[in-house]
């Protein structure tokens, strides 16, 4: 489970995350929406652990991402916007180093990289080295990579971005997947389609405060919107938010 309270981030005279509370759960998925400059990526980069806050807590599992790192570190798998890929390694290669920074090895390290490799449908190219990949061969190597150590919590920063059909299909019924196994799903996204598709919940985040935070129905229901587009706008553009 993720635990935001009160988040408070500056950069210099800059204020990026000015109040921002919300949390979410295991078992579901909960999408994190916001408009360019809205905190997003700052709040995202806080509970990677890269950034810490200037007040408030981002917790997971109980633990503080600013204060208890490693634990944090050790219950989280982050698919990032920049996949970032050593090219001369191989997809085998990359997860293996992966879990072996997560203290993984072994026989045991073995079979987990040879179920994900299954799991994925990335037999073709799990011992070709990843330069010149597709983008979707590309995060189903980064996604592995983040699930090697078996994390509770998965953060995923747009992951269908760049995407074909054939993969954004792929890859949805594989997040459905960890959150039927029971996993915490947090991801951002600024394609409406893919979140009323996906998310059990929705936290909106604009001028640094979460605006809306509720299920898609609650949302339309409570801007009076029929779309989730639309509630989305209106979210975005009240000054007290709405909080179900």
């Amino acid at each position: 489970m993720i635990d935001v309270q009160h988040l408070h981030k500056s950069f210099g005279a800059i204020t990026a995350v000015e109040d921002v509370s919300f949390g979410a759960h295991d078992g579901q998925i909960t999408g994190l929406l916001g408009p360019n400059g809205a905190g997003k990526t700052t709040t995202l980069r806080i509970l990677y652990t890269l950034l810490a806050p200037d007040s408030g807590h981002a917790l997971v599992d109980g633990r503080d991402s600013a204060t208890e790192t490693m634990a944090v570190r050790e219950r989280i798998g982050v698919l990032p916007d920049n996949r970032g890929l050593y090219p001369r390694l191989t997809a085998r290669e990359h997860i293996r180093y992966f879990g072996r920074l997560h203290g993984r090895g072994g026989s045991a390290l073995e079979t987990q990289i040879d179920a994900l490799i299954r799991l994925l449908d990335m037999q073709d190219i799990a011992d070709r080295r990843t330069e010149g990949f597709s983008q979707g061969q590309r995060v189903k190597v980064a996604l592995a990579r983040a699930l090697v150590h078996e994390p509770q919590n998965i953060l995923l920063d747009e992951p269908t971005n760049g995407l074909d059909v054939m993969s954004t299909r792929a890859l949805r019924t594989f997040i459905r997947r960890l959150r039927d196994e029971g996993k915490c799903v947090l991801f951002s996204s600024h394609i409406m389609q893919e979140v009323a598709a996906l998310c059990d919940r929705v936290v909106v985040i604009a001028h640094g405060r979460v605006t809306a935070d509720g299920t898609p129905d609650e949302l339309r229901h409570a801007t009076h919107q029929e779309s989730l587009e639309d509630a989305f706008v209106a979210a975005i553009g009240t000054d007290e938010g709405i909080m179900l």
